[in-house]
């Protein structure tokens, strides 16, 4: 399988970004990690491993991406307004830095997103806020609501890095022909401390008339890697 190493000063965020790029054509799929995780995530929890078949045959491309959420939603140690531009400059760093890597390396028209647990909110938050350029959207066990991050602190930039906050009030034709246009596919387990919040961002879609697939996992399923390994398999098949 092919696999490349990158690293590059970013000058949107002001430091180093690393991302790692599995396989050699297909459709490229954003791969970010959960909440503070690393690029590597998902190779060393043997997701990449799970699929291997799927990038050997260059069916798919996986660019995993680095994140900064240590940096922004869970910093803490700074007023939330600046943990919210933090974000959006991660935003900017994937938009003008990482996508012209990726249209670079790979011809193809469509771009999925994808992510486990905080990396799904990820996913579907970039994979809505930008519709035209993302056409496939995999969510994992994923969790929506940013407020639990912001200490009581809200503005616009707040509302609209909050898909269960501004899906409900979207009436844009553009935004909303575009989301019908898309695969979404939101994964939970029956047992997922992220399967309320799934289920509430699927109520959401239908509400707008979006096409996607809730799929709830039985057999006890749980929020963890071996559920997502399987999610994978599935999803990616």
């Amino acid at each position: 399988m092919n696999r490349e190493y990158h690293r590059w000063y970013s000058p949107r965020l002001g430091r180093e970004m690393q991302l790692l790029v599995f396989g050699h054509a297909g459709m490229p799929v954003l791969v970010f990690p959960t909440s503070q995780g690393r690029f590597y995530e998902f190779e060393d929890r043997g997701m990449i491993a799970a699929t291997s078949w799927r990038y050997d045959s260059g069916a798919i491309q996986a660019y995993c991406v680095d994140s900064v959420d240590s940096e922004s939603w869970y910093n803490r140690h700074v007023h939330p307004r600046h943990r919210v531009e933090r974000h959006l400059a991660y935003e900017a760093y994937l938009l003008d830095e990482v996508l012209p890597l990726i249209r670079v390396k790979n011809s193809s028209r469509a771009l999925g997103a994808t992510g486990c647990s905080f990396g799904a909110y990820h996913a579907v938050n970039f994979g809505l806020r930008h519709p035209d350029l993302v056409s496939h959207v995999v969510s994992m066990s994923g969790a929506f609501d940013m407020q639990p991050f912001l200490d009581g602190y809200y503005d616009n930039d707040c509302y609209f890095q909050c898909p269960v906050h501004f899906l409900p009030n979207m009436n844009d034709p553009w935004y909303l022909d575009r989301y019908r246009g898309m695969r979404i596919v939101l994964g939970a387990g029956e047992h997922d401390i992220c399967l309320g919040e799934t289920r509430r961002l699927s109520g959401m879609l239908h509400a707008k008339s979006v096409p996607h697939c809730l799929d709830v996992w039985g057999e006890g399923a749980v929020h963890d890697w071996p559920l997502w390994q399987r999610m994978a398999q599935k999803y990616f098949a």
